[in-house]
């Protein structure tokens, strides 16, 4: 059975558990070892979630949601666009 990723929110909830366990002088490898993932894990989440909180992880969700529907919306429109352009050509040429 395949390992589950975890949530965004789970990420940035270790990312700032390393925080703290290094902040009381804990070295960072232990401290990744202790949440339970690996050094490259780790990093991998850092690069993505670092420094965010979890408002703005649901503020980032919300509008790569909005920014999908819009690309979805003007696809859509741009085929119209299209079809009509086609549709006036062979109007055109009668």
């Amino acid at each position: 059975m395949a390992n589950k990723r975890p949530k965004p929110e789970e990420i940035v909830t270790k990312l700032r558990r390393v925080e703290v366990l290094t902040g009381q002088g804990m070295p960072r490898l232990d401290a990744i070892r202790q949440i339970g993932v690996t050094e490259q894990t780790f990093y991998r989440g850092k690069k993505k979630y670092g420094g965010m909180g979890t408002d703005q992880l649901k503020e980032l969700k919300r509008l790569q949601k909005e920014n999908e529907r819009l690309r979805r919306a003007v696809s859509d429109l741009t085929l119209d666009k299209l079809i009509l352009a086609e549709a006036a050509k062979g109007v055109m040429a009668v």
